[in-house]
C-alpha cells in the first residue's frame, strides 16, 4: 500500500510526496511535528501540516536567510537566530568568520531535539562552541536584550499558532531596540501568489520601524508556489550596496555573489507588494 503526505497549501490546491516511514508524529506543547522519510525530497519535517523543511531542498532557504544579511552587514559578530530548530540558519551563519556568537532561540525544544535526531546534514553545528541554544520565547528574548545584536535572523513557521505574533509591528520594533546602532534583520515573509497581503502587511509595518528595507526572492520547491520571499530591515546598510567582488566565496549550493544583488531584482507582480 502506497502512503502519501499532502500539504494543503489553500482550500483548492497542494503538494503531495511519497512516504517510505514515519519516525515521528506526536503534538508537542506547541505544535503537531512530524518527521517523515520522503521518496522524493529525503527526510522531512512538518509542523501544523506544513513543511518546514526537507533534506534535498533546504540549502535554498538556510543560505537565502543568512547570507545576504551577513554580507550585508559589514561586521556581524553576534547574531540571533529566532526559530530555526532545525539548526540549517545556524550552520551558514557559522561560515562567516566575523561571527564570534551566534544564538538560537525556538520555543519548541522537541523541534531541536528531533531535528539533531532525523536531520544530522542540517542540525550537526548545534553543538558548534559559538552556539548558544535557548529554549524559549523568541519574542520576549528580543524584547529582554536591547542594543545587543548585529544581526537578527527570523527563521519561523507561517502566521499561525506559536509563530502568529512573530509578523507584528510590535516584534519588528522589539527586533530594531534588541539590533545595535547598525543592525538589520531578515524574516521569511512567505510566497506571493497565496500570501499576497502577508507581504503587503508585512512590508508596511517594517517601513514603519527601520529606514531601509528590501525584499528578495528564492525558489523552493516544497515550499507552497515554490517562489518564497524574505524582507530585510536595516537600520544603515543597504543590501543593494553591496557589490560581487565585496561578497567572499562561500560552500554554498544556492548563494554566489552575483545571486546577492539579482535576488532583490523582483518580478512585477512581486515588487507591487512592496509599494
Amino acid at each position: 500500500m502506497e502512503l502519501w503526505y499532502t500539504e494543503k497549501q489553500t482550500d483548492n490546491f497542494g503538494i503531495t510526496a511519497k512516504i517510505k516511514q514515519t519516525y515521528v508524529h506526536e503534538q508537542t506543547q506547541f505544535q503537531e511535528l512530524a518527521m517523515i522519510e520522503t521518496e522524493e525530497w529525503g527526510n522531512m519535517l512538518v509542523l501544523d501540516g506544513m513543511v518546514m523543511t526537507t533534506v534535498r531542498d533546504e540549502f535554498v532557504y538556510h543560505e537565502m536567510v543568512a547570507h545576504p544579511a551577513l554580507f550585508t552587514h559589514p561586521n556581524p559578530e553576534n547574531v540571533l537566530v529566532v526559530g530555526g530548530g532545525d539548526g540549517g540558519v545556524i550552520r551558514e551563519v557559522l561560515k562567516h568568520p566575523k561571527v564570534k556568537k551566534a544564538v538560537l532561540v525556538d520555543i519548541d525544544g522537541k523541534v531541536i531535539e528531533y531535528s539533531k535526531q532525523y536531520l544530522p546534514s542540517i542540525a550537526g553545528k548545534l553543538e558548534d562552541p559559538r552556539v548558544s541554544v535557548q529554549v524559549d520565547d523568541g519574542f520576549k528574548h528580543i524584547h529582554d536584550h536591547k542594543n545587543t545584536y548585529d544581526v537578527i535572523l527570523a527563521d519561523t513557521t507561517e502566521p499561525v499558532g506559536p509563530a502568529v505574533h512573530l509578523f507584528t509591528r510590535g516584534f519588528y520594533q522589539g527586533i530594531y531596540e534588541s539590533l545595535k546602532e547598525d543592525g538589520l534583520f531578515v524574516a521569511q515573509t512567505d510566497n506571493p501568489w497565496f500570501k499576497a497581503d502577508l507581504i503587503r502587511s508585512v512590508n508596511r509595518d517594517v517601513k514603519e520601524v527601520f529606514p531601509i528595507v528590501r525584499v528578495y526572492t528564492a525558489n523552493i520547491p516544497t515550499y507552497p508556489s515554490g517562489l518564497w520571499t524574505f524582507t530585510m530591515g536595516s537600520k544603515k546598510h543597504d543590501p543593494l550596496n553591496v557589490k560581487p567582488e565585496d561578497i567572499a566565496e562561500l560552500d554554498t549550493k544556492y548563494y554566489t555573489p552575483r545571486l546577492h544583488q539579482a535576488a532583490f531584482a523582483l518580478p512585477k507582480f512581486v515588487e507591487d507588494l512592496t509599494k
